[in-house]
């Protein structure tokens, strides 16, 4: 067994690696300008600098000699003199500036370019009309102003690149030393840790989940074996009618539904708040119930399916109870789809349940991953996606390892 686990593991590698990836590649380059999104379309340049600088966003994507700064823009002139409109000496005509003749000229930046940092300015053009254009690229540590000589300079386009020392020190690499450290970076919202974030919020979520998958599991198998003790039954008939009565009603409508019944109503449960186990009770009874109606028509199609096998009947014949039947042999070779379904949903109880959480106040991840979307905090979405993903990758592994704990046919190979 230790040998199977050692190769599944050393399969979870790269499947680990390639979540991260994707994730990288979803948050990073999709989603656009991570702190477009949090600081607002109206911020400085030096604050969104500020941002990229302490979150690595400054950087090549996966690498690169040189990368964009927010310091100078690049300008192509097609449309507009930009940055350069109304400055002495600069005129715009026909897609270009025109820098008056004998003149110094300091490119308007937005702010101070880093010292430890050497920077290249790539310049498209011409001293006279007769001239192609050319491209002129300028390695620098300390910014020059632009000399013009005899003749008016005409540009078409500026580029301002900050020079990498290392190609390899890219965003992804960033990213890799922060996962490498455990540290999942920073919120945008809160300026908090997001591992200190998730520690916090994971135990709220666990005490919220953990009841809701145990009391749903335990309260559905035992009433799929009522089923099939009672099969074809009115009883049978009415637990069918039951469980499609309970998928049939959407999810929000028995969270709104128990709050004002049970909450406001009768007031028998706080409808807010993560105060003491007292408030945990209601959403807690609401998970169970919204959940039970589909995972009763699973596990009783499962009973019903392995009450009509050819051990079932041998067991009868020689004697053995419907009860002992039902307990002994039938559950006990429906555990194999009962752990799949089971198990497979193990990685989504840290993150408790989104609805739940949000409409009763309970600080958990799920709460926290909905302030996250809200604000655009991508560092807390990327965080939660990426700890679930791995999480499932290592349900799965226990998957395999609980069928051949209950199924001796089962060999880990």
């Amino acid at each position: 067994m230790l040998r199977y686990i050692g190769k599944r593991i050393l399969q979870m590698i790269p499947t680990v690696f390639g979540v991260i990836l994707i994730t990288f590649v979803l948050f990073n380059v999709v989603g656009g300008s991570p702190a477009q999104h949090v600081l607002g379309p109206h911020a400085k340049a030096d604050t969104l600098e500020a941002f990229d600088e302490q979150r690595g966003f400054n950087k090549p994507l996966f690498f690169g000699v040189e990368t964009e700064t927010r310091a100078y823009a690049d300008s192509d002139f097609k449309r507009s003199a930009g940055d350069w409109q109304g400055m002495d000496g600069i005129t715009y005509t026909n897609g270009m500036i025109i820098l008056a003749a004998n003149g110094e000229y300091t490119l308007p930046l937005k702010f101070d370019l880093r010292a430890d940092c050497k920077y290249a300015l790539e310049i498209e053009s011409r001293d006279e009309i007769s001239k192609p254009w050319k491209k002129q690229r300028t390695v620098f540590q300390t910014l020059e102003p632009i000399k013009t000589g005899g003749q008016p300079l005409e540009i078409r386009s500026i580029k301002l690149r900050r020079l990498m020392n290392n190609p390899f020190d890219s965003q992804l690499a960033f990213y890799l030393n922060q996962l490498v450290h455990l540290d999942f970076g920073i919120s945008s919202s809160t300026n908090q840790r997001v591992s200190k974030l998730m520690l916090d919020g994971i135990g709220p979520s666990l005490m919220l989940a953990v009841p809701i998958f145990f009391i749903g599991l335990i309260t559905a198998v035992m009433l799929s074996l009522f089923c099939a003790f009672w099969r074809d039954t009115w009883v049978d008939r009415f637990f069918v009618v039951f469980s499609v009565a309970l998928m049939s009603v959407n999810y929000l409508v028995w969270i709104v539904a128990g709050q004002y019944l049970l909450g406001f109503k009768l007031g028998w449960f706080p409808v807010w708040g993560f105060e003491d186990p007292r408030y945990l009770v209601l959403p807690v009874l609401i998970g169970v119930f919204s959940g039970l109606g589909a995972e009763l028509r699973f596990y009783r199609t499962i009973m019903l399916d392995e009450a009509h096998r050819d051990y079932v009947r041998t067991a009868r014949a020689k004697g053995v109870s419907r009860t002992g039947v039902l307990f002994k042999h039938v559950l006990k070779n429906a555990m194999i789809p009962i752990i799949t379904n089971t198990v497979i949903a193990i990685p989504f109880l840290y993150t408790g349940s989104l609805l739940l959480e949000s409409f009763f106040g309970i600080p958990g991840l799920g709460y926290l991953g909905i302030n996250a979307i809200n604000s655009s905090d991508v560092d807390v979405v990327r965080a939660i996606v990426l700890v679930g993903s791995i999480i499932f990758v290592i349900a799965n592994l226990l998957t395999d390892l609980c069928y051949a704990v209950v199924d001796p046919r089962v060999k880990l190979k």
